[in-house]
Formats: C-alpha cells, sequence, structure tokens
C-alpha cells in the first residue's frame, strides 16, 4: 500500500505552497508615503524636537502644536545669541509671544504693518510645516525616490526612505492637497525661496503605524546650508498652550499707540 500511495503522489506531483509560505509583496517607497500623508490627516497634535544648521545658525529646540480645533503653537530654542539661556515663541490666538525668562513681547498679527506681520507669520508657518503629512507630500514628487533600509530609533524599527525633490516639483505635488493644507504647504515652499533654496534632500524614517517617526532636510541657501534634523516625539496627546502671564508681557501694538500718543 505504501508503495501505492507513493507512486500516485509522484504522479500528481510536488503539493502547491501553504499561504503561510508565500512572501508578502514589497510595499513601494510610494505607497509608504501615501500611508504617512494619509495617517497624518488624523493628527490634532504633535511634539518634536529639531537639531542643525538653518540661515548660518545653529538651530537646536523642542515644538509643542494643536492643530485642532484652532492652531498653537510653543516653541523653545537655544539662544543663538547667548549660550545656555532658552528663548521662547508661542503662537496663540492670533498673537505672537517672543520672550525668555519673565520678559516677552506680544505682537498682535491682525494690527501689525503687513511686512511686519508676514515676517512673523512665516515664523509660525514655518513649524506648521512640520506636519509630517507635508513631508510625504513633498517627498512623494522625487524622482529618485527610493527606499534605503530599516532602521531602529529611540527603539521604534522603522523604513528609511529618501530622495531629491525641487521646489516646483514640492508645489505641483501640494495642487491636490485640501485648501488648508495646500495654504501650509506654500507658506513653508515660500518661506524656503526667500532663503534661495531651489531643491532638498529628503529623508524619511516611517515607524509600523504609519507615521513619521524622523524627518531630515536639507538644502543650499544663500545664507549658508540648511540641514535639520525633525524627531517626532508623540502625535494625538493633549497640548495647552498658554499666554505668559500679563505682568511679564510689553504689548508692542500698545507700546506704538503711547509713542503716537506722546508725538
Amino acid at each position: 500500500m505504501r508503495g501505492r500511495q507513493g507512486r500516485e503522489e509522484g504522479q500528481r506531483g510536488p503539493a502547491a505552497p501553504s499561504k503561510a509560505a508565500e512572501k508578502p509583496a514589497e510595499v513601494t517607497p510610494a505607497a509608504y508615503l501615501q500611508k504617512t500623508k494619509k495617517k497624518s490627516e488624523e493628527i490634532t497634535s504633535l511634539r518634536y524636537t529639531m537639531v542643525g544648521d538653518a540661515a548660518g545658525q545653529k538651530v537646536t529646540g523642542e515644538v509643542s502644536m494643536r492643530l485642532k480645533p484652532t492652531v498653537g503653537m510653543s516653541m523653545t530654542m537655544d539662544s543663538p545669541e547667548k549660550p545656555g539661556e532658552k528663548v521662547g515663541i508661542r503662537l496663540i490666538d492670533g498673537a505672537m509671544y517672543m520672550g525668555s525668562g519673565d520678559k516677552w513681547l506680544k505682537f498682535d498679527l491682525k494690527t501689525l504693518a503687513p511686512e511686519q506681520a508676514k515676517q512673523l507669520d512665516s515664523l509660525g508657518s514655518a513649524q506648521q510645516g512640520q506636519n509630517p503629512g507635508d513631508s510625504a507630500d513633498s517627498l512623494s514628487a522625487a524622482k529618485d525616490l527610493k527606499k534605503v533600509g530599516e532602521e531602529t530609533i529611540d527603539g521604534q524599527k522603522t523604513t528609511h526612505l529618501s530622495g531629491t525633490v525641487t521646489l516646483d516639483e514640492m508645489r505641483a505635488a501640494s495642487a491636490s492637497s485640501a485648501p488648508e493644507t495646500k495654504q501650509r504647504q506654500e507658506k513653508n515652499i515660500k518661506a524656503l525661496e526667500d532663503e534661495g533654496i531651489k531643491s532638498l534632500v529628503m529623508d524619511i524614517w516611517i515607524d509600523e503605524a504609519d507615521q513619521a517617526k524622523q524627518v531630515r532636510t536639507r538644502g543650499a541657501g544663500t545664507s549658508g546650508p540648511m540641514d535639520i534634523t525633525i524627531k517626532f516625539l508623540d502625535f494625538n496627546k493633549p497640548v495647552e498652550i498658554t499666554a505668559p502671564p500679563a505682568d511679564q508681557v510689553m504689548d508692542l501694538g500698545e507700546m506704538m499707540k503711547d509713542s503716537e500718543g506722546t508725538a
């Protein structure tokens, strides 16, 4: 019986491989970015660190941002002029506060001269541009987009992607974005143009939950090379942003009114 069974199995040929033994299809770099962009639509708040060089200065800081229901930002950075001292920027309710310790200056973006408001608004817009979905959208336009490999960051397994993208390609990629997203991306692109940057080398590390864990951006501008690494600490956790105590704040608008009255 065993000989007959063996002959019958031989006539049928080898058994088909089981589903479990089949190798899963390789995820393309573009598919990774699409997942991250989709995941980023769910972000209501985020925290991240940034380190590197920009406009000829060293940059080191930590940012907490609330995206919904209203935008708010709190950023603490090492002072480029006074080593060891921290400076802060807070953006809340249409006003920006800049200062350190117990001394703050308030800028009401609605009452400033258009050029002043534009310059200050660009500070907040640049940070809003750190939404990982925007980075994924921009990198998706790179013609040399590639998967570098698997890497572990802060104990998390990530997939490292890289590519080079021009600002024109970034702008084209943002054309199909939602109006709010497109406006944010346009401000970020304009800030890069103002620095004389024409193209970026971008690297993004995506974790197993399809969220960006780290983004590195490099470019050459008129003020020197830019090389900034953003590391995302968490997403969708409560972020409370408050204005500094009133007795520590000098309101630029009120100061200007007083000076005009005195004149």
